[in-house]
């Protein structure tokens, strides 16, 4: 069992950054590969970015690719998305997934595969 708790959101104008954060509970968090999803109001809930157990591979959306960054610290049980040069767009609540199997590039991009959910923070960039 793993539990996620996101903190880290707020208001932003548009160019501005957030670091977002997701803190997990439980001993086996660096078993797990870790994602960042999004929803929006009335959209289905978008893949953000993932990074492997170890942190050593990382994958995102072609939307935020250049601009957010997903890192994690195992000793900390935290994983983290840096979101730089913020857009409109990316007005969403940000969501942190875990999931303990290897999957395929499009596999993982998929909301059904992950086994553990945060509540979500939202994120708003103003124009």
């Amino acid at each position: 069992q793993v539990q996620l708790v996101e903190s880290g959101g707020g208001l932003v104008q548009a160019g501005g950054s957030l670091r977002l954060s997701c803190a997990a509970s439980g001993r086996t968090f660096s078993s797990y590969a870790m994602g960042w999803f999004r929803q929006a109001p009335g959209k289905e809930r978008e893949f953000v970015a993932r990074i492997s157990s170890s942190g050593g591979r990382t994958y995102y959306a072609d939307s935020v690719k250049g601009r957010f960054t997903i890192s994690r610290d195992n000793a900390k049980n935290a994983v983290y998305l840096q979101m730089n040069s913020l857009k409109p767009e990316d007005t969403a609540v940000y969501i942190c997934a875990a999931d303990p199997t290897l999957r395929t590039s499009q596999a993982m991009r998929v909301p059904q595969v992950y086994a553990y959910w945060g509540q979500g923070t939202q994120v708003t960039v103003s124009s």
